[in-house]
């Protein structure tokens, strides 16, 4: 008997069998993962774009261990909670409080919480289609939900409304509809959904109002923060938030996220009108992994990281047989089997292909490459996608594609 439930912790860590075998990972090093039997991977998922470095960096894996060595745990202030703190907030411009947790869902959770706090406004919003964390107030709604697609009535649960990405008249519905919106969650790209850009004008329009209604504004950068530069990828966009949520990219793959927000809008937790705990809040070693992850992305040539994953997606689209477009930016992405990428959820959930990419996933797997299943599945490339590893990427890509239309 297996004790796991589902043989898994996290259900979207879940693989299909390939040739009547489970995929069990022995080890990770930059772009590569090692199963079982010894067999090398190429690795797209990348701790669902958390280990942005790529897997186990050798200086963040020492910050790490040295950590272990003096404490692991103890029940009181230290001194790298403080630095790692410094260290995020040097890229998060006003932005300049922070709060360690464990989780991207429970970072969102505390900004929720804080922002009912300052407002006394009880309602949150969030993006249909939008995933937000796995606690029950804003887990509904993802892609693939029929609530996400917004027939009728706006869909409502647990105090949680949702909105319409890139779509400027349901933001004035919504206005006009709520008087109790105490803030609005944005993700500046729709990553689960098929990783959907923004238009034009559309995140400052939903800030403007949002701020003229006395709402506050939550940047949910869990998965884009630090992926398109050492920063918020919201800041990219000129949104000026209230709060932001991190996690992924800034420990590196280690077990940390982190609620940060105007000093203003975070004193509620020390004027004792919202609370925040954890046993495992900013523990030493996260704080060491926060601390040298930070210190090496600073110095990263993200430019050059981006034009790899751009040329690539450019490459594959313009070598495939069939139509295929593809949309997001050089380090996350997701192909579309149509000539042209959705803008929006309605766009994507006509366009999507759970049969194609299901298919794609196989041929890659042949091609001793590992990319995410789901039909709205995407792409991660890391710093340790150096050009060598960008251009058989693209080949099997390409080989894969071609393969699966024949």
């Amino acid at each position: 008997m297996k004790h796991l439930v589902g043989g898994i912790s996290s259900a979207g860590r879940a693989l299909p069998e390939f040739n009547g075998q489970p995929l069990m990972i022995a080890r990770a090093q930059g772009a590569y993962l090692w199963d079982v039997q010894g067999n090398a991977w190429l690795d797209t998922a990348l701790g669902f774009g958390a280990t942005l470095l790529g897997h186990n960096p050798a200086a963040v894996v020492d910050a790490v261990s040295q950590t272990l060595g003096k404490m692991m745990m103890p029940a009181f202030s230290h001194t790298l909670e403080e630095e790692a703190a410094r260290t995020l907030t040097q890229f998060t411009g006003e932005l300049q409080k922070v709060i360690f947790v464990n989780s991207g869902s429970e970072a969102v959770h505390l900004a929720c919480r804080a922002a009912r706090a300052c407002t006394g406004k009880r309602k949150i919003v969030k993006f249909a289609a939008g995933y937000d964390g796995w606690f029950e107030p804003v887990a509904f709604g993802n892609a693939g939900s029929l609530d996400a697609q917004m027939n009728g009535q706006r869909p409502e649960r647990d105090g949680t409304l949702l909105l319409k990405y890139n779509d400027i008249a349901d933001v004035d519905a919504l206005f006009a509809q709520q008087q109790d919106i105490a803030a609005v969650v944005i993700e500046p790209v729709m990553a689960n959904a098929g990783c959907i850009e923004p238009a034009e004008g559309y995140l400052a329009y939903l800030v403007e109002q949002a701020h003229r209604y006395g709402a506050k504004v939550i940047l949910d950068e869990v998965l884009m923060g630090f992926r398109l530069h050492c920063g918020l990828t919201g800041h990219l966009f000129g949104i000026d938030a209230d709060y932001a949520t991190v996690g992924k990219a800034i420990g590196n793959g280690s077990v940390v996220a982190a609620l940060i927000g105007k000093p203003e809008a975070m004193a509620v937790f020390e004027q004792g009108k919202a609370s925040h705990a954890g046993t495992y809040n900013g523990n030493p070693p996260v704080c060491a992994a926060v601390i040298s992850t930070l210190t090496a992305l600073q110095s990263a040539d993200y430019t050059a990281l981006l034009e790899r994953g751009d040329r690539l997606r450019a490459q594959v689209c313009q070598q495939v047989t069939g139509p295929l477009s593809s949309s997001g930016y050089g380090t996350v992405f997701t192909f579309w089997p149509h000539a042209s990428a959705p803008h929006g959820y309605d766009d994507a959930l006509a366009k999507v292909d759970r049969l194609w990419t299901r298919q794609l996933h196989f041929q890659l797997r042949t091609r001793q490459v590992l990319m995410m299943p789901p039909a709205f599945g995407r792409f991660y490339l890391s710093f340790s996608h150096d050009e060598g590893t960008v251009d058989r990427l693209a080949t099997a890509c390409i080989e894969s594609i071609n393969a699966g239309q024949a």
